[in-house]
């Protein structure tokens, strides 16, 4: 080979890679020279065997990770075992090359799962591999497949004679005797496929699963969604498809709403979707759901809703069955206020009909009907009553349903949902008091048979309703109803929710709000007018005087949208104590003068006169608009039980209790719930207030409006209350041992009326007018002189003076010209004339309540009479708002009165 093109000689220390490492050592002039060495850059080249420092830190710590024998320490011939003994495969030993990037060493141990990486450096060693991730994603997915083969193969076909297991409920009396078992009955009858009418499957086809006929029976999107919202806590939901739903009703002995719950489910649909004929899923579906009104199965629910057979069931019929398969809660006509106070029976008619209609015109549009046949069903189909077990007649129903809105209700506290309730199993230990339900209901009889005519007097008997409700004002124990006539006739609860206006028996709580917070001072600021008052006593001076200008609390005439002055009339336009019209408070709450307490509720304050309502026990939502005056005298529409709870806790010196009607539930495995481990008492006012408002409650039956209620040998502290236009009267009444309401309106009893209002009561009964005082006075008294018999006479608390005489109608300056003494002295006489006398040019206009007042019993003609207020009340009538007070306060709702759906009522 020519010279030129031989190969230089290589440097002997491991190779070129060698070489250019021991250079760029050397430059670097940051490596210190080994044990030993100089730090001269040619002692990296040399070949005498010693050893070559490294290039860097980094390099130095590389090696040694590379090294399978340890770049430290080197055998006895030179070379490291399978190290830096040679250069590109050179030899080791003394003479060898040095520390080369030797190859010839033993490879490092592999692992099954490379992980962090070997061989990669920082941030890189925990990036795994496509390999890794690819064998993960394979492994992940091959184990969930066997687990979701195992659970396949685990789960069973629903059997749907399985279905629909529910047990009696039994509820007991208060005395631990058994009342009725019910609730839990297993209304249901499986029949064919073909006797099913087609119309039927189609409606709900179309209605809920238009797919049926083609899919695998699960919806995978629905499923996801309902997992995705119960992963992160939200509102749980059930499958979409009639297969899921099927499985789901057949799977009642686990409705626990849970992942595994779900997953469960799912496997099941998918096994029932793959072995399953479409035929017998649509039969297993429709003989399980349930309808309302205890119906399983659609044999059943055609039996209850039509009084027919399932297979004589027309499209219309068929459509109405669909609708209240998406919930019967909202969706019966009948209504299910127990369960929620929005399902009303006008607002479920609402539903209902709307729905009806929606899914007979989806069956057109899915080619299941033909229009000629839809164009029939113009009228929603005519429903059956919702109750007929006799064992729910008379009160009995209204009972149930009571304990039954306690339980669901509260199911926070009772660990009970409404379907838990509705499958059974429970004993419910109630607090209704037998003897005390049948002596209400006797004395509600009593006075119906003996006073109202529907027959002879249809104009003005028909329609008349009576509610009543009895509490311990010592616990809230609801011990006695009457809900109507009979449950199984009459379905809504009267005792419970009305909608009648309470009247002049709302007034106690405009007196306790001024003597526990007490009226605002004029000549102040509103600000600080709010926080220094004056608490009033029950000697207070009022004006009663009839068409009173009332003021706001700074003097100013109050006036409604039409700049019109609002003028509070009297009963019977009554004027009290002509002529200065001065009033105290018990006098003004002894003949129940409106205008008296419609000025002190402006003066307390309309929101503090609420607060005080609310202390008492009134709900919220049963309170009218406190944006006008007569919120004073009750334009708010409590039930009968909560007034009855209400006027308990001044009856109990201010401890308000809320009212219930379940002392205990126990089921297979014993106690589950107890009322005295969740009841709660508060003072809602100070014994001073309550005792004060009861003694001047007791002047009212002692010597007022109230005398007809009066007991024999015990004391009764009480109010009447009749309303504008006469369409509600109330009597609500206590002794320390009991507090009782008792209400009477007339109101169309067809409970899916859209249009259903109170009715006027002049003339019912044959009276000229009905008043708290009349009727329903007459049965509390009947009533209470047999509840409280044999029992012992306790008497109320003396009460303590209490706040400061506050006088709202300062005494008339005498005038000191002879002519305006002349005057006074003439209205002194009290003797009418035929002319009233007429001031000297000089002297001052006399005003009215000085002399039309005193002569004639005219009123002060300087304000405008509007607002509806020449309908003044009877015993304190109600006078609507002179703006909208129906709309505003409610003159004829229905619902949302404070009953068992607004919270823990009974």
């Amino acid at each position: 080979m020519s010279e030129h093109r031989r190969k230089p000689p290589q440097p002997q220390g491991g190779g070129r890679a060698a070489a250019r490492r021991g250079q760029t050592g050397s430059s670097s002039g940051r490596r210190a020279a080994p044990r030993g060495e100089t730090a001269s850059p040619s002692d990296s080249y040399d070949s005498g065997g010693e050893e070559r420092p490294f290039g860097s830190r980094a390099e130095a710590r590389r090696a040694s990770q590379r090294s399978t024998g340890g770049g430290r320490r080197r055998t006895a011939g030179g070379a490291g075992p399978g190290g830096r003994g040679g250069g590109r495969g050179g030899p080791g030993g003394p003479t060898g090359p040095g520390r080369g990037r030797g190859r010839g060493g033993v490879p490092p141990k592999k692992r099954i799962v490379d992980y962090p990486r070997a061989g990669r450096y920082g941030a890189a060693r925990w990036v795994p591999s496509w390999k890794l991730v690819t064998g993960l994603f394979i492994g992940f997915f091959g184990s969930m497949m066997a687990v979701a083969g195992v659970a396949y193969a685990l789960v069973g076909l629903p059997d749907v004679a399985k279905t629909a297991k529910a047990q009696n409920n039994v509820y007991y009396w208060a005395d631990g005797s058994r009342m009725v078992a019910t609730g839990g009955e297993t209304n249901r009858q499986i029949i064919d496929y073909s006797r099913i009418p087609e119309a039927m499957r189609y409606a709900v086809i179309s209605a809920e699963n238009k797919t049926f006929e083609t899919d695998r029976g699960v919806d995978p999107m629905g499923i996801g969604r309902a997992l995705f919202n119960m992963a992160k806590g939200g509102q749980t939901q059930g499958g979409s498809t009639i297969t899921q739903q099927y499985v789901k009703n057949a799977m009642l002995e686990d409705q626990s709403q849970t992942i595994s719950r779900k997953f469960k489910e799912l496997f099941v649909s998918i096994k029932v979707g793959a072995k399953v004929d479409k035929d017998d899923i649509m039969a297993g579906y429709l003989n399980s759901a349930y309808y309302g009104r205890g119906a399983y199965g659609i044999q059943a629910a055609a039996q209850t809703y039509f009084d027919t057979d399932a297979n004589d069931l027309d499209a219309s019929q068929c459509a109405f069955l669909a609708s209240v398969l998406k919930g019967a809660t909202y969706y019966d006509p009948a209504g299910a206020e127990s369960i929620d106070p929005a399902a009303t029976p006008a607002a479920n008619s609402a539903r209902a009909e709307q729905r009806w209609s929606w899914i007979l015109d989806e069956m057109v549009k899915d080619g299941h009907l033909e229009q000629a046949e839809r164009a029939k069903y113009t009228e929603f189909p005519k429903l059956q009553s919702p109750r007929s077990n006799a064992q729910l007649s008379g009160q009995i129903g209204y009972l149930v349903d009571l304990a039954k809105a306690y339980i669901v209700n509260n199911s926070d506290k009772t660990g009970i949902t409404e379907k838990q309730l509705r499958e059974g199993g429970y004993e419910i230990h109630t607090t209704f008091d037998k003897k005390k339900v049948d002596q209400l209901e006797k004395a509600v009889k009593k006075v119906y048979k003996e006073n109202i005519k529907p027959k002879d007097r249809p104009k003005t008997d028909k329609h008349v309703q009576f509610g009543g409700a009895s509490v311990d004002p010592d616990t809230g124990a609801i011990k006695a109803i009457y809900g109507g006539e009979d449950a199984t006739k009459h379905f809504t609860n009267n005792a419970d929710q009305t909608g009648a206006q309470v009247g002049s028996t709302f007034k106690p709580f405009v007196l306790a709000a001024a003597m526990k917070w007490g009226v605002r001072d004029p000549d102040l600021e509103p600000t600080q007018a709010q926080d220094e008052r004056k608490k009033a006593s029950p000697k207070s001076i009022y004006s009663g005087k009839n068409k009173l200008k009332i003021e706001n609390y700074d003097g100013t005439i109050w006036k409604d949208k039409d700049e019109g002055e609002w003028l509070q009339r009297n009963d019977g336009d009554e004027s009290y104590n002509p002529p200065t019209f001065r009033i105290d408070l018990r006098e003004a709450m002894r003949v129940s003068s409106n205008s008296a307490y419609v000025q002190l509720g402006m003066d307390v304050g309309l929101d503090k006169v609420r607060e005080s309502a609310m202390d008492a026990g009134i709900k919220e939502t049963s309170l009218a608009s406190a944006s006008v005056p007569s919120f004073s005298i009750g334009t708010s529409d409590p039930s009968a039980i909560r007034m009855a709870g209400a006027y308990a806790t001044f009856a109990a010196s201010g401890k308000q209790n809320e009212p219930y009607s379940v002392d205990e539930i126990t089921d297979k495995d014993g106690t589950v719930f107890q009322h005295k481990n969740v009841a709660t008492t508060k003072q809602a006012f100070s014994t001073a207030v309550a005792d004060n408002v009861t003694d001047v409650l007791k002047t009212v039956v002692d010597e007022g409006t109230g005398t007809a209620a009066k007991l024999t040998g015990r004391p009764v502290a009480g109010k009447t209350g009749t309303t504008d236009g006469n369409k509600s009267a109330w009597f609500v009444g206590y002794t320390p041992q009991l507090s009782t309401a008792v209400s009477m309106y007339r109101l169309d009893d067809d409970e899916t009326n859209k249009k259903r209002e109170f009715l006027e009561m002049f003339g019912t009964g044959g009276q000229e007018k009905i008043h708290g005082a009349s009727f329903p006075a007459e049965i509390w008294h009947d009533y209470m002189e047999q509840a409280l018999k044999g029992t012992k006479v306790e008497q109320f608390p003396t009460p303590e003076e209490i706040g400061e005489v506050v006088d709202d109608v300062p005494t008339p300056t005498p005038s000191p010209t002879p002519t305006e003494t002349k005057e006074e002295e003439e209205e002194e006489t009290e003797e009418p004339s035929p002319t009233p006398t007429k001031s000297e040019p000089s002297s001052p206009a006399p005003t009215t309540s000085e002399t039309c007042g005193a002569f004639f019993g005219c009123e002060d003609d300087g304000g405008t009479d509007n607002g509806g207020t020449e309908n003044g009340g009877a015993d304190g009538g109600v006078s609507p708002s002179p703006t909208s007070s129906e709309e505003e306060g409610g003159n004829s709702r229905g619902n949302g009165n404070g009953g068992l759906f607004q919270g823990s009522t009974g």
